[in-house]
């Protein structure tokens, strides 16, 4: 067999291996798919009217804050599912199996490869199941096109491949499967800071660099222009830019923590 074709057939045995430790063992998935959908109840049925009355500068209307929320809980909906990516491969390289695997002949980098296709696989249908309790609770996507929809698929897609990756190396690095939980919090704490509540206008001016300047805000801003068929503006590179960058650092870090010499 060729080396792609070997590559290929080890990639898929780790991403069934990952998968099948995603069925037995649930809990870590939906512990972390929890916080969304709570922030989204929470925010929509408990501050949803006030929200919506400060952002429009108008009266209250909690489908408008839906509208408006929606988008950036998808993306934090991502960043809270890879965490449970940094914990595996933390279990991975601290319970001995990578020991083991480094003596078979498997290809080397199929383990982080099954890890990433696998992560990328549920962040989708975390986003798909997020997306579905908004859509019950009254988010609508009427001015969207079929491209704008496609868009925002490859979009959520493309995000989720840069923040697994550098989940991966956040596990890799991890003592433990404590430590890669707590590395990998700002997956979930940027989105907190960005423009998932509020728009970043709305945000004292020594604090807006700081919403703005990160990954989460631009993507966030593409997606809620996809959706809601708005303005992107400058947005859709910004997020692309961030997307790419971010994947290929962590494939790059990645790579070379995993490849080092076991001590």
């Amino acid at each position: 067999m060729s080396s792609l074709s070997l590559a290929v057939r080890d990639s898929s045995t780790m991403l069934r291996r990952n998968l099948l430790h995603a069925r037995r063992y649930p809990s870590l998935t939906l512990n972390l798919l929890l916080t969304p959908i709570m922030m989204l109840l929470l925010f929509v049925y408990v501050f949803g009217d006030v929200m919506s009355a400060g952002i429009g500068g108008g009266g209250a209307d909690r489908s408008a804050y839906i509208a408006y929320l929606t988008p950036g809980l998808l993306l934090m909906t991502i960043g809270s599912t890879t965490i449970g990516t940094a914990v595996s491969v933390s279990n991975d390289m601290t319970e001995g199996i990578i020991a083991r695997f480094r003596t078979m002949a498997i290809h080397r980098g199929s383990v982080i490869i099954g890890h990433v296709i696998g992560s990328v696989l549920q962040s989708i249908l975390s986003v798909l199941l997020v997306g579905a309790v908004a859509v019950a609770i009254g988010f609508r996507s009427t001015n969207a096109t079929v491209l704008e929809w496609l868009a925002a698929f490859a979009l959520l897609v493309l995000f989720a491949t840069a923040l697994t990756w550098i989940a991966v190396g956040m596990g890799l690095i991890s003592p433990n499967a404590e430590a890669a939980s707590n590395n990998a919090l700002p997956l979930i704490f940027l989105p907190l800071i960005s423009s998932t509540f509020v728009p970043v206008d709305a945000m004292p001016g020594w604090f807006q660099p700081i919403a703005e300047y990160q990954p989460f805000t631009p993507a966030i801003e593409t997606l809620r222009g996809l959706l809601l068929g708005s303005e992107i503006g400058h947005n859709g590179w910004l997020a692309v830019a961030w997307c790419v960058g971010l994947a290929a650092l962590g494939y790059v870090w990645s790579k070379s923590v995993f490849n080092r010499d076991p001590k």
